[in-house]
């Protein structure tokens, strides 16, 4: 589909939406003529009343003439005094599309590039243009696979995508305006209609009459009504503008692949997505590991140490680039399946071009480690900004996992504290276990329906697991808090836990909960003891000796 069928269609699509709000309007108008022939009463008052009522969110919706500017977002915008290589590529890039280079470069920290434009006239006339690039990207692509990201983002340009879609949004604020007021004025209703009824309950209660049940099932109908007309409407135009996205993307992965090479594009189709899923995986497990501890990594690592895990991993992350994810597709889906587009890319005939500049895009900065750290203030909340900093990622794991054992709350905790009445420490669970109290204590546990049901040998086989995670995490808070653990960092495998004088220990894979595991070797007796005592004490017939005595300051029974 051209450009100017796709001006056209998205006109359309615009024009249907005030064709509709019309046709309402003209609805409610006849409605209340209708009513005024047929008689002058309170219930024709009423009726004309609510059609006003009814009619405010559709007229509103339909002179919201301007579409709201969507924000920025957090990032920092870079200029061409400040990074000139950066700035040189994309122009060059931009020469090479046969499109006017952006105006602005902002950086941010997502796994994502993007461009848009500010166009006049509903999009007849060009407007100033920006570019959005994810430092995260920048990290993990090469500069020829950069180059192959930015052409394809010019081929929205060259598309005519960026100025035909200040119609297309238009439209959808616009819906979504009115459904939004519809709904708000319907929650409106069933609150008011809630509150009178809990009004009357109460005065029926206080002279001595049975309370009923409140029902506002009623409230807010005809609103409800009116929204779920503009609703439809609205799936109409996800479907009709969002098909027309998804051909958008092929065609500006053309583009991509004549200006950067096939090759090139379809590396980093395959690229994009591991990276995703790296990026994620590198905020939950490592930028955001001390936020418990209130301790963020060293100051401009919360985003550079994703290219140490990307090095550290690379041979895990080959095996992601070959295995394209294969997601089901949806009519509302804005790009088509990653996998679709890798395949038209790869079905193009070989033009021998190489994967050329295989530096690191993120090189192309005159000064990474300060963009990085000036990028955190951007992004990072003024609450997150506050919180202390690390000197090294050794530390602020050790913190956390410190941390994190100091506030645990394992399901064990909460059978314990449920019995006793009191806090939940590791010398109470002790007693309990001497006193012959810990398969009654089991029974606190949330197990599931099958080991509830079970009784004798058949529950304490599956009551032990749980017991064992939540004992082992106790006796490792015990030593944390006497400060005789420590966590061995790892960029490439889970944390590990160091017992005193001990070998590593396999910790849980995101290394913040440690997990069971039983060493044979004679080069590690405290683990070897440790999980010995755990077995020990949660034996048939219990017997905390062994623990008790791996804890220097445990109370001893008498």
């Amino acid at each position: 589909m051209g450009a100017t069928l796709r001006a056209l269609r998205a006109l359309v699509l615009l024009l249907g939406f005030y064709l509709l709000s019309l046709v309402l309007l003209a609805v409610l108008v006849g409605v209340d003529v209708v009513a005024f022939r047929w008689g002058h009463g309170p219930a024709m008052l009423k009726l004309g009343f609510v059609t006003v009522l009814l009619a405010v969110p559709v007229v509103q919706g339909m002179f919201m003439l301007r579409t709201p500017k969507g924000e920025d977002g957090p990032g920092i915008d870079v200029t061409e005094a400040a990074e000139p290589r950066l700035w040189a590529l994309v122009r060059e890039v931009a020469a090479a599309a046969g499109t006017r280079a952006p105006d602005r470069i902002r950086l941010t920290g997502e796994v994502n590039a993007a461009v848009s434009e500010d166009p006049r006239l509903l999009g007849l006339l060009p407007g100033p243009r920006r570019l959005y690039l994810g430092v995260p990207l920048l990290t993990g692509l090469t500069e020829a696979r950069l180059r192959a990201v930015l052409a394809h983002e010019y081929g929205h340009f060259t598309g005519g995508d960026t100025r035909l879609s200040a119609l297309v949004v238009r439209g959808r604020v616009q819906l979504g305006r009115v459904i939004e007021q519809f709904h708000d004025r319907a929650d409106g209703k069933v609150a008011a209609e809630r509150a009178k009824q809990e009004q009357a309950q109460a005065k029926r209660v206080a002279r001595g009459k049975k309370a009923k049940q409140v029902d506002t099932s009623g409230s807010g109908a005809t609103y409800r009504m009116m929204a779920a007309v503009y609703t439809q409407y609205a799936k109409l135009y996800l479907r009709a503008s969002l098909s027309t996205a998804r051909g958008q993307e092929f065609a500006a992965d053309q583009v991509a692949a004549r200006i950067a090479g096939r090759d090139a594009m379809a590396a980093t189709l395959r690229e994009i997505p591991v990276l995703s899923v790296s990026h994620g995986f590198y905020l939950d497990s490592y930028a955001t590991l001390g936020l418990g501890a209130r301790l963020l990594p060293p100051r401009g690592e919360f985003f550079g140490g994703f290219g140490a895990l990307l090095a550290a991993r690379a041979e895990e992350l080959e095996g992601l680039r070959e295995r394209l994810p294969e997601d089901p597709a949806s009519p509302y889906d804005s790009h088509p399946p990653i996998a679709e587009r890798v395949r038209r890319i790869e079905a193009l005939p070989a033009d021998g071009r190489a994967d050329e500049a295989t530096g690191p895009a993120l090189a192309l900065l005159t000064d990474p480690a300060r963009t990085l750290a000036v990028l955190e203030d951007a992004v990072l909340t003024d609450e997150v900004l506050r919180y202390g900093r690390a000197p090294g990622w050794p530390e602020l794991l050790n913190a956390s996992m410190a941390s994190g054992l100091s506030t645990a709350r394992t399901p064990l905790h909460q059978a314990l504290a449920a019995r006793t009445g009191q806090p939940a420490t590791l010398a109470a669970l002790l007693e309990v276990v001497d006193a012959g109290g810990l398969w009654q204590l089991a029974e606190q546990l949330p197990l599931s329906a099958e080991a509830k049901a079970a009784r004798g040998r058949a529950f304490r086989e599956f009551a032990r697991p749980v017991l064992h995670r939540s004992l082992r995490t106790m006796v490792l808070a015990e030593f944390s808090a006497r400060s005789l653990l420590s966590w061995d960092f790892s960029w490439s495998e889970p944390a590990a836990v160091r017992l005193p004088g001990a070998l590593p220990a396999a910790a849980d894979g995101d290394g913040r909960s440690p997990k069971e595991s039983s060493k044979e070797s004679p080069d590690e007796p405290p683990e070897k003891s440790l999980e010995a005592a755990l077995d020990a004490a949660l034996a048939d017939h219990p017997d905390t000796t062994a623990l008790r005595a791996l804890l220097p300051s445990a109370p001893q029974p008498a």
